[in-house]
């Protein structure tokens, strides 16, 4: 059966091209639709495609505002014209994207890549819409954190995040480590720490640790196709890059 795809392009003749890239392909092309409103709509009366071909930008505003009215079912490769900063942001968010114009080999290594993935892979993708949205400002007016203002006993202490080796969960609690090779206990959750962050300096290897990039000390090769990572000022048990992180983690190291 026929991969079902559904373009979603405010730019006509850029849908129409991709279109006809996709039906080379062999996919079935049901729907073009050009935004956010035409979008919600048809995604709320039919059946929801196999993969939507999402640009960001559309006419009558972000093609995220899609996702917070619709439960989108579908896989999603993003079709964009944004720099390569924001591109590898996307891929840590293990989501495809194709910078336009869009290349024909490209687009067929997507679909491969889509054809390879399984439906419990394709299932653990999660739209994170806010992290996207941040994702997209330019470096120069990021506003991720440069430092955690956090309470020691009756103090408040500042800690830069070039002095941050790694956040960790334990006991229920989250935990800032340090180049001083002290642990501080902060409010925040991982999952809320990741939006606060870099993801070009941090990345999060298990459900356990996310780590910094300048404080890699070594990695190497462990069982089931997972890495083992070793941080500086942090003597503790190996960190363990989870097997579903690999690929990705390989990724932001490049």
């Amino acid at each position: 059966m026929a991969i079902r795809a559904v373009i979603i392009e405010d730019e006509q003749p850029a849908a129409r091209r991709l279109k006809r890239m996709l039906e080379s392909l062999e996919l079935d092309v049901v729907c073009l639709l050009h935004s956010v409103k035409e979008a919600v709509t048809w995604l709320n009366s039919n059946d929801h495609p196999d993969l939507v071909f999402l640009d960001i930008q559309l006419s009558d505003g972000l093609s995220f505002e899609i996702f917070e009215q619709v439960d989108v079912k579908s896989a999603i490769i993003f079709t964009t014209a944004y720099d390569k900063y924001a591109l590898k942001a996307f891929k840590f968010n293990s989501i495809d994207y194709l910078l336009k114009p869009i290349d024909d080999e490209e687009l067929a290594h997507a679909i491969s890549q889509y054809k390879n993935k399984s439906k419990s892979d394709l299932s653990a993708v999660q739209v994170d819409i806010e992290q996207l949205k941040k994702l997209l400002i330019k470096p120069t007016e990021l506003t991720y954190k440069t430092r955690f203002t956090i309470k020691v006993g009756q103090h408040l202490k500042i800690i830069p995040v070039d002095d941050i080796v790694c956040f960790y969960s334990e006991n229920k609690g989250t935990y800032i480590h340090t180049t001083q090779n002290r642990s501080y206990l902060i409010d925040d959750t991982l999952e809320q720490v990741q939006n606060q962050i870099d993801p070009l300096r941090f990345f999060r290897v298990n459900r356990t640790y996310t780590v910094n990039l300048k404080a890699i000390k070594d990695i190497v090769s462990f069982t089931n196709s997972r890495l083992k990572i070793s941080l500086q000022h942090l003597n503790t048990v190996p960190i363990i890059v989870s097997r579903e992180k690999v690929k990705d983690f390989k990724e932001w190291l490049a």
